[in-house]
């Protein structure tokens, strides 16, 4: 009863304030504009508070563009070209007005005398470097001086040197410079591996022959491959604005640190439209490192054709993932086949770093020093084993390609026959070869999406070796074209597996 009392006189004291607030306000309406004034002024100390924090970020980008600014330099090149000038000459003199509008440029070109001297003009271009050492070492992409003539270095202070190229990667898009000047204010190289998606960069460049540009933005992904602009990708990308002009500059996190080399942008214009790549600077590095000791690049070579898995192929192989990299052929006495790698395999790390992708592992075997042994965990047969192999030497002459994927549709669609002397001659393969080539490919097919070709031996389906047509048909008896069928295909001397399903 004493609780009710006690509820009874609360929500009577209640309902007077209402009652005394309610009747104020007709009188002070300047109450409720207080107060609404005093909650406005509370949010905004709150967002002051913020502010404070956003400041913090403004002074770390200028803190960023003022560390780099003696080390970023603008490079220009200069390529001599010659060609060859067609100027018409009559030998009746020159003609009179109106006869080559009447006649055209054709009729002169093909039944008068030229005279064709030789002319010669310069291809320049602009680009960007980064210094990475105090005597002069610079760092910048390969396309910035590739064929140059001549190359200039301009710092900050507009001091301008002739520059040697001291080595250039094109595979990689990375190209060392050296310039003979001394004190200067080398940038740091950073771990570009540490960098995390999300995390502030900034870049600075010479865009459009804007020198010293900074522009901000985020790492917006790591480990870009494939996108067809160098034969070793790893990309960062970004969306710090690069325009034609920041090629070779540094991207930069917030504690000064050059973590990449600007290369390339994705672009249908030709200017910006958020997405640019950078070279990592780990990878720049260990180029730089090779080219600065032995004027070249070195890459390990594993000698085995490569491949992405789909979940078709790794469910095939018993395999319960499709991070790992198949292995669809091995060259004869190369460093894969000499450590007892085998087509099948699928390796899942190499020096205990865990690889999905066949892009990611040729980089990784690239970087390694050739004639060292690498430790690599493979899948075969239902369990993961280790296996060493000596990473050879990469030469130019030597395959290193990475298989693409296979397509799934319906239908097998295509037509094999058993290799005979004259068919091999035709399909441009040996004599002896074992399997059946395939001499027509139905469009839209089973076997075209699985990227199958003419001129394509199938060596084995589902796992069985295949010799002849007989063969073949035995083999396919005993598959299942709903559940799937894996083939293994050998094109220009190299195999890979392919894996077709009907939906």
């Amino acid at each position: 009863m004493a609780f009710n009392r006690r509820r009874i006189v609360v929500g009577a004291g209640t309902l007077l304030v209402l009652i005394l607030v309610s009747s104020l306000v007709p009188k002070m309406p300047g109450v409720v504009t207080q107060l609404t004034y005093a909650s406005e002024r509370g949010r905004a100390l709150a967002v002051g508070e913020s502010l404070a924090h956003a400041e913090d970020l403004t002074t770390a980008f200028q803190s960023v563009a003022k560390a780099l600014r003696p080390s970023v330099v603008s490079i220009s090149s200069v390529k001599k070209m010659k060609a060859l000038v067609r100027q018409p000459r009559s030998e009746f003199g020159d003609w009179p007005p109106g006869y080559r509008d009447f006649f055209g440029d054709d009729f002169f070109e093909r039944f008068f005398q030229f005279q064709v001297p030789e002319g010669r003009f310069e291809h320049r271009g602009l680009g960007t470097g980064v210094i990475v050492s105090d005597d002069g070492y610079i760092l910048t992409s390969s396309h910035v001086v590739d064929g140059a003539d001549e190359v200039t270095v301009t710092l900050s202070d507009e001091r301008r040197f002739t520059a040697e190229i001291i080595g250039t990667d094109e595979k990689s898009d990375v190209a060392v410079l050296k310039i003979k000047a001394s004190r200067l204010a080398p940038a740091r190289l950073g771990d570009s591996d540490a960098m995390k998606v999300g995390q502030w960069v900034v870049a600075i460049g010479s865009p459009f022959g804007l020198e010293q540009t900074v522009t901000a933005g985020i790492v917006s992904a790591k480990g870009r491959a494939d996108v067809g602009i160098a034969d070793y990708e790893d990309f960062i990308q970004t969306d710090a604005a690069i325009n034609p002009g920041n090629s070779g500059g540094p991207l930069v996190d917030l504690k000064g640190e050059v973590i990449g080399i600007n290369t390339a942008i994705a672009s249908r214009t030709g200017g910006y439209m958020g997405v640019g790549f950078a070279i990592p600077s780990n990878m720049a590095r260990t180029i730089m490192d090779n080219i600065i000791k032995d004027g070249r690049v070195e890459r390990g070579w594993l000698g085995a054709m490569i491949q992405d898995l789909t979940e078709d192929l790794a469910k095939s192989f018993g395999f319960k993932s499709i991070d790992g990299v198949l292995i669809g052929d091995v060259v004869p006495d190369g460093p894969a086949a000499r450590s007892g790698l085998r087509a099948g395999d699928i390796i899942t790390d190499v020096n205990g770093k865990l690889v999905r992708k066949a892009s990611q592992l040729r980089n990784i075997i690239a970087s390694i020093q050739p004639n060292t042994v690498a430790q690599l965990r493979v899948f075969r047969d239902g369990r993961s084993m280790p296996l060493n192999v000596n990473i050879g030497l990469l030469e130019s002459r030597l395959f290193s390609g990475v298989a693409g994927n296979s397509a799934t549709d319906a239908g097998i669609g295509m037509v094999v026959r058993t290799v005979t002397p004259e068919l091999a001659r035709q399909a441009g393969i040996e004599p002896d070869e074992k399997g059946v080539v395939v001499t027509d490919v139905q469009p839209g097919s089973l076997a075209a999406n699985a990227s199958i070709r003419p001129g394509d031996v199938i060596i084995s389906v589902g796992g069985s070796p295949v010799g002849d047509v007989s063969d073949f048909r035995e083999a396919m008896k005993q598959q299942d074209v709903k559940r799937g069928i894996r083939m293994q295909v050998k094109r220009e001397g190299f195999q890979r597996f392919v894996f077709m399903k009907s939906n």
